[in-house]
């Protein structure tokens, strides 16, 4: 929609292929409902990417401040959260009704639903057979997602076609998505389920401090989802239960205490994940039964914690997909194939992934914008 508003507005004829019956329902549940529609701090270092310097042209177009403008706009009231991430005050549908207003400005003509049955180049058109008819365009522009939430219509199809015109596709995978336990760990931390943790979570260079959360599969929470990104399988992750504290000076000034180990560190931690972490440890005992050397490998291991998760859950639970088409084969400023004139990719199908918290929407209003400039 963004980006068949930008074209519509340059005064050239659109026509919008929508497979699904219902408009945009990535963006109505996104969000609890609210749509976290971008994030104030939005910066390439925020996205995932095999060049990781393609998206820097697109976001430096059209920033978040773009964005907001059109939202204030639109008189959509908004509030920021944590890190810069900015909601609707209200429904996150204010935000697809936005996007339509635009389009209608734009005299966007539509097809919904519509399936796509084939797609062909004729000389310098593109012939789309679909069962509305027969659509001919000297530009197509291919926005169709990624693999995740398949439940509201999420497939391969953009990726089929970018194999279809020679370009090529970075393996896809979940992203921003749960991790589950083997049945050995999920026996010894399983009846932990809802328990909440400030931690800071780390894996192959990504590093993140938000809230953890234990569940009857394994770990979610903001922390577990971002660092998902970063996370290949047989990995472990790290995770600092005690950041930004000095848990080795903090056990050593109570060393000659009485007080059981695992209530002191309950004053830190949740205490049923104090009395459990300790038992796994050896550590269920009075401070000044430990000599010193056991508390700084205790503090230690307080401090990098690791973890081996035995999978994701899959794209049903994954907010994005990572992979898609790959970089090399588009160009940054217009999002238009090198090798196929007037073939466009925007969005989570192209191998861009944006960490949580609005950049993934970013993205999508940067590069639609990048296209519907051209195209």
């Amino acid at each position: 929609m963004m980006c068949a508003a930008q074209i519509g507005q340059r005064g050239r004829s659109v026509l919008l292929l929508e497979h699904a019956r219902k408009l945009a329902e990535k963006i109505r549940i996104s969000g609890g409902g609210r749509c976290n529609f971008t994030n104030r701090h939005c910066g390439p270092e925020n996205f995932l990417s095999q060049n990781p310097h393609f998206c820097r042209s697109a976001l430096a177009r059209y920033t978040p401040q773009h964005f907001i403008a059109l939202v204030e706009r639109y008189r959509i009231e908004y509030e920021e959260r944590t890190l810069g991430q900015l909601f609707c005050a209200g429904s996150a549908q204010q935000i697809i009704d936005m996007l339509k207003s635009e389009c209608e400005r734009g005299g966007v003509h539509w097809h919904m639903p519509c399936e796509v049955r084939t797609v062909a180049r004729e000389g310098a058109e593109f012939v789309v057979d679909t069962d509305h008819g027969i659509c001919r365009a000297r530009s197509l522009v291919v926005a169709t997602g990624g693999l995740s939430v398949p439940k509201i219509g999420a497939g391969p199809f953009g990726y089929r076609m970018a194999e279809q015109f020679g370009l090529k596709i970075v393996p896809p995978r979940p992203a921003l998505v749960p991790l589950s336990f083997g049945p050995e760990t999920l026996a010894r931390l399983g009846d932990l389920s809802g328990i909440s943790i400030d931690a800071e979570v780390a894996c192959n260079g990504g590093r993140f401090r938000e809230n953890l959360l234990l569940t009857h599969r394994g770990l979610s929470g903001p922390a577990i989802l971002q660092i998902s990104s970063y996370w290949r399988p047989g990995d472990a992750i790290e995770i600092d239960l005690l950041p930004g504290r000095d848990a080795e000076t903090w056990f050593l000034s109570e060393q000659s205490s009485r007080t059981q180990f695992n209530n002191l560190l309950a004053q830190a931690l949740p205490k049923r994940f104090a009395q459990q972490w300790c038992e796994a440890h050896d550590a269920v005992r009075p401070l000044n039964q430990f000599p010193a050397g056991a508390l700084r490998a205790l503090a230690h291991d307080l401090h990098h914690w690791q973890v081996k998760p035995s999978g994701t859950l899959g794209y049903n639970k994954a907010e994005v997909t990572l992979g898609g088409v790959d970089t090399d084969g588009l160009s940054s400023k217009t999002m238009e194939a090198k090798t196929v004139t007037g073939l466009f990719f925007i969005g989570e199908v192209v191998d861009v992934t944006g960490q949580l918290g609005g950049f993934n929407f970013q993205w999508a209003w940067a590069s639609g914008h990048a296209a519907g400039q051209v195209a």
